[in-house]
Protein backbone atom coordinates (compact mmCIF):
# COMPACT_ATOMS: atom_id res chain seq x y z
CA UNK A 1 0.00 0.00 0.00
CA UNK A 2 3.11 2.25 -0.46
CA UNK A 3 1.77 5.48 -2.16
CA UNK A 4 -1.49 5.33 -0.77
CA UNK A 5 -1.73 8.16 1.46
CA UNK A 6 0.25 10.31 -1.07
CA UNK A 7 -2.55 9.72 -3.74
CA UNK A 8 -5.29 10.43 -1.33
CA UNK A 9 -3.63 13.33 -0.70
CA UNK A 10 -3.43 14.64 -3.78
CA UNK A 11 -7.20 14.48 -4.53
CA UNK A 12 -7.96 16.10 -1.18
CA UNK A 13 -5.33 19.30 -2.21
CA UNK A 14 -7.44 19.25 -5.59
CA UNK A 15 -10.89 19.47 -3.40
CA UNK A 16 -9.39 22.08 -0.77
CA UNK A 17 -8.74 24.43 -3.86
CA UNK A 18 -12.01 23.89 -5.63
CA UNK A 19 -13.98 23.71 -1.97
CA UNK A 20 -16.27 26.53 -2.56
CA UNK A 21 -17.15 25.71 -5.87
CA UNK A 22 -17.63 22.19 -5.11
CA UNK A 23 -19.76 23.33 -2.05
CA UNK A 24 -21.75 25.04 -4.16
CA UNK A 25 -22.35 22.66 -6.93
CA UNK A 26 -23.15 20.20 -4.49
CA UNK A 27 -26.09 22.39 -2.85
CA UNK A 28 -28.01 23.37 -5.52
CA UNK A 29 -29.62 20.37 -6.94
CA UNK A 30 -30.72 19.01 -3.30
CA UNK A 31 -32.02 22.41 -2.67
CA UNK A 32 -34.61 22.71 -5.71
CA UNK A 33 -35.52 18.81 -5.14
CA UNK A 34 -36.27 20.16 -1.43
CA UNK A 35 -37.97 23.15 -2.40
CA UNK A 36 -40.10 21.91 -5.65
CA UNK A 37 -40.90 18.35 -4.70
CA UNK A 38 -40.39 18.27 -0.71
CA UNK A 39 -41.61 21.85 0.27
CA UNK A 40 -43.85 22.85 -2.29
CA UNK A 41 -45.48 19.18 -2.64
CA UNK A 42 -44.87 18.14 0.73
CA UNK A 43 -48.29 18.40 2.14
CA UNK A 44 -50.07 16.39 -1.02
CA UNK A 45 -48.39 13.23 -0.86
CA UNK A 46 -47.80 11.44 2.54
CA UNK A 47 -46.58 8.33 2.78
CA UNK A 48 -48.88 7.14 5.88
CA UNK A 49 -48.22 9.62 8.81
CA UNK A 50 -44.99 10.81 6.96
CA UNK A 51 -45.08 13.61 4.54
CA UNK A 52 -43.20 13.10 1.19
CA UNK A 53 -40.19 15.33 3.07
CA UNK A 54 -39.56 12.45 5.07
CA UNK A 55 -39.23 9.83 2.14
CA UNK A 56 -37.31 12.37 -0.39
CA UNK A 57 -34.37 13.06 2.00
CA UNK A 58 -32.79 9.73 2.20
CA UNK A 59 -33.39 9.36 -1.29
CA UNK A 60 -31.08 12.63 -1.68
CA UNK A 61 -28.45 10.71 0.84
CA UNK A 62 -28.55 7.62 -1.49
CA UNK A 63 -28.60 9.68 -4.91
CA UNK A 64 -25.86 12.22 -3.52
CA UNK A 65 -23.56 9.69 -2.38
CA UNK A 66 -23.72 8.02 -5.33
CA UNK A 67 -23.66 10.82 -7.93
CA UNK A 68 -20.99 12.57 -6.06
CA UNK A 69 -18.90 9.05 -5.23
CA UNK A 70 -18.87 8.51 -8.87
CA UNK A 71 -17.84 12.29 -9.95
CA UNK A 72 -13.95 11.28 -8.50
CA UNK A 73 -14.06 9.63 -12.26
CA UNK A 74 -14.04 12.85 -14.08
CA UNK A 75 -11.27 14.19 -12.18
CA UNK A 76 -9.37 10.85 -12.68
CA UNK A 77 -9.97 11.41 -16.70
CA UNK A 78 -9.21 14.70 -17.03
CA UNK A 79 -5.62 14.00 -15.20
CA UNK A 80 -5.32 10.85 -17.06
CA UNK A 81 -5.80 12.59 -21.08
CA UNK A 82 -5.18 16.47 -19.97
CA UNK A 83 -2.40 16.77 -17.44
CA UNK A 84 -0.85 12.87 -17.80
CA UNK A 85 -0.98 12.88 -14.27
CA UNK A 86 -1.52 8.85 -14.68
CA UNK A 87 1.85 8.51 -16.58
CA UNK A 88 3.47 9.74 -13.43
CA UNK A 89 1.91 7.33 -11.48
CA UNK A 90 2.94 4.46 -13.79
CA UNK A 91 6.30 5.52 -13.09
CA UNK A 92 6.59 6.74 -9.77
CA UNK A 93 6.99 3.53 -7.07
CA UNK A 94 3.39 3.49 -6.18
CA UNK A 95 1.05 -0.10 -6.21
CA UNK A 96 -1.71 -0.25 -8.19
CA UNK A 97 -3.65 -1.34 -5.27
CA UNK A 98 -2.10 1.93 -3.24
CA UNK A 99 -3.96 4.24 -6.97
CA UNK A 100 -7.17 2.41 -6.67
CA UNK A 101 -7.55 2.42 -2.58
CA UNK A 102 -6.68 5.79 -2.87
CA UNK A 103 -8.77 6.87 -5.76
CA UNK A 104 -11.97 5.24 -4.44
CA UNK A 105 -11.38 6.68 -0.56
CA UNK A 106 -11.13 10.14 -2.53
CA UNK A 107 -14.13 9.31 -4.09
CA UNK A 108 -15.62 8.63 -0.83
CA UNK A 109 -14.68 11.51 1.02
CA UNK A 110 -16.02 13.73 -1.56
CA UNK A 111 -19.37 11.81 -1.34
CA UNK A 112 -19.50 12.26 2.63
CA UNK A 113 -19.20 15.80 2.20
CA UNK A 114 -21.89 15.72 -0.34
CA UNK A 115 -24.27 13.99 2.20
CA UNK A 116 -23.23 16.14 4.71
CA UNK A 117 -24.64 19.31 2.52
CA UNK A 118 -28.25 17.78 2.05
CA UNK A 119 -28.27 16.54 5.78
CA UNK A 120 -27.60 20.73 6.62
CA UNK A 121 -29.94 21.74 4.09
CA UNK A 122 -32.96 20.23 5.00
CA UNK A 123 -32.60 21.23 8.72
CA UNK A 124 -34.69 24.18 8.19
CA UNK A 125 -37.56 21.88 6.30
CA UNK A 126 -37.83 20.37 10.19
CA UNK A 127 -37.54 16.91 9.39
CA UNK A 128 -36.54 14.72 12.35
CA UNK A 129 -34.90 11.46 11.07
CA UNK A 130 -32.46 9.27 12.80
CA UNK A 131 -28.92 9.38 11.72
CA UNK A 132 -27.22 6.27 13.50
CA UNK A 133 -24.59 3.67 12.81
CA UNK A 134 -26.57 1.57 10.43
CA UNK A 135 -27.67 4.79 8.49
CA UNK A 136 -23.80 6.02 8.25
CA UNK A 137 -22.32 1.95 7.19
CA UNK A 138 -25.60 2.25 4.47
CA UNK A 139 -24.10 5.40 3.03
CA UNK A 140 -20.53 4.35 3.52
CA UNK A 141 -21.36 1.34 1.34
CA UNK A 142 -22.80 3.25 -1.17
CA UNK A 143 -20.32 5.79 -1.93
CA UNK A 144 -17.53 2.23 -1.92
CA UNK A 145 -19.45 0.89 -4.88
CA UNK A 146 -19.75 4.20 -6.71
CA UNK A 147 -16.63 5.34 -5.90
CA UNK A 148 -14.92 1.55 -6.78
CA UNK A 149 -16.69 2.13 -10.04
CA UNK A 150 -15.74 5.53 -10.99
CA UNK A 151 -12.18 4.54 -10.70
CA UNK A 152 -12.59 1.31 -13.00
CA UNK A 153 -14.89 3.31 -15.70
CA UNK A 154 -12.21 5.97 -15.35
CA UNK A 155 -9.52 3.35 -16.96
CA UNK A 156 -11.58 1.84 -19.58
CA UNK A 157 -13.08 5.20 -21.68
CA UNK A 158 -10.87 6.02 -24.28
CA UNK A 159 -11.11 9.70 -23.87
CA UNK A 160 -13.22 12.45 -22.01
CA UNK A 161 -16.38 12.33 -23.52
CA UNK A 162 -16.98 8.94 -23.09
CA UNK A 163 -17.34 9.51 -19.55
CA UNK A 164 -19.94 11.52 -20.38
CA UNK A 165 -21.82 9.19 -21.81
CA UNK A 166 -21.46 6.83 -18.76
CA UNK A 167 -22.79 9.41 -16.60
CA UNK A 168 -26.42 9.93 -19.32
CA UNK A 169 -26.87 5.96 -19.85
CA UNK A 170 -26.05 4.33 -16.01
CA UNK A 171 -25.62 7.16 -13.56
CA UNK A 172 -28.63 9.45 -14.42
CA UNK A 173 -30.98 6.66 -15.15
CA UNK A 174 -30.05 5.01 -11.54
CA UNK A 175 -30.70 8.25 -9.92
CA UNK A 176 -34.26 8.25 -10.95
CA UNK A 177 -34.99 4.56 -10.62
CA UNK A 178 -33.14 3.77 -7.91
CA UNK A 179 -36.24 4.60 -5.29
CA UNK A 180 -34.80 7.73 -4.53
CA UNK A 181 -37.83 9.98 -5.64
CA UNK A 182 -40.64 6.96 -5.26
CA UNK A 183 -41.30 4.03 -3.84
CA UNK A 184 -40.05 1.08 -5.84
CA UNK A 185 -43.01 -1.13 -4.01
CA UNK A 186 -45.60 0.95 -6.27
CA UNK A 187 -44.34 -0.21 -9.66
CA UNK A 188 -44.78 -3.73 -11.43
CA UNK A 189 -43.81 -6.62 -9.85
CA UNK A 190 -41.62 -7.13 -13.23
CA UNK A 191 -39.75 -3.72 -12.56
CA UNK A 192 -39.33 -4.30 -9.11
CA UNK A 193 -37.51 -7.50 -9.94
CA UNK A 194 -35.57 -5.54 -12.03
CA UNK A 195 -34.82 -2.95 -9.72
CA UNK A 196 -33.87 -4.72 -7.89
CA UNK A 197 -30.37 -5.67 -9.61
CA UNK A 198 -29.31 -2.00 -9.03
CA UNK A 199 -27.17 -1.18 -6.18
CA UNK A 200 -28.68 2.36 -5.32
CA UNK A 201 -32.34 0.23 -4.90
CA UNK A 202 -30.97 -1.45 -1.68
CA UNK A 203 -28.74 2.08 -0.99
CA UNK A 204 -32.20 3.96 -0.67
CA UNK A 205 -34.30 0.95 0.74
CA UNK A 206 -31.00 0.72 4.09
CA UNK A 207 -30.57 4.57 4.33
CA UNK A 208 -34.51 5.46 4.36
CA UNK A 209 -35.14 2.12 6.40
CA UNK A 210 -32.46 3.37 9.03
CA UNK A 211 -33.35 7.27 9.02
CA UNK A 212 -36.82 6.50 9.75
CA UNK A 213 -36.36 4.52 12.87
CA UNK A 214 -36.90 1.15 11.02
CA UNK A 215 -35.38 -2.32 10.93
CA UNK A 216 -32.59 -2.47 8.29
CA UNK A 217 -32.70 -5.71 6.26
CA UNK A 218 -29.15 -7.35 6.47
CA UNK A 219 -29.19 -8.40 2.78
CA UNK A 220 -29.13 -4.87 1.70
CA UNK A 221 -25.92 -4.13 3.10
CA UNK A 222 -24.67 -7.80 1.66
CA UNK A 223 -25.70 -6.61 -1.93
CA UNK A 224 -24.10 -3.23 -1.33
CA UNK A 225 -20.51 -5.14 -0.03
CA UNK A 226 -20.80 -8.04 -2.60
CA UNK A 227 -21.17 -4.98 -5.68
CA UNK A 228 -18.51 -2.79 -3.96
CA UNK A 229 -15.65 -5.39 -3.68
CA UNK A 230 -16.46 -6.75 -7.46
CA UNK A 231 -16.07 -2.86 -8.53
CA UNK A 232 -12.76 -2.47 -6.21
CA UNK A 233 -11.70 -5.78 -8.48
CA UNK A 234 -12.71 -4.59 -11.34
CA UNK A 235 -11.01 -1.28 -11.11
CA UNK A 236 -7.83 -2.89 -9.99
CA UNK A 237 -7.78 -5.22 -12.53
CA UNK A 238 -8.33 -1.95 -14.92
CA UNK A 239 -5.40 -0.44 -13.79
CA UNK A 240 -3.35 -3.37 -14.45
CA UNK A 241 -4.18 -3.45 -17.43
CA UNK A 242 -3.88 0.40 -18.58
CA UNK A 243 -0.28 0.27 -16.71
CA UNK A 244 0.14 -2.59 -18.93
Amino acid sequence: MNGFVAVYLREMLILKYRFKRQLAGMAVSPLLYLITFGYAMGDLIRFGEQSYLHFLIPGLVAMASMTQAFAIATDINVARFYWNIFEEFQAAPISNLAYVAGETLAGMTRALLGVAVILLLSLPFGVVLHYGLLFWLAVALNCFVFASLAVAMAMLVKSHADQSLLTSFIITPMAFLGGTFFPVEKLPVWAQALLSFLPLTHASHAIRATSLGQPAEGFDYLVLLVIGLFFFWLALHSVNRARD
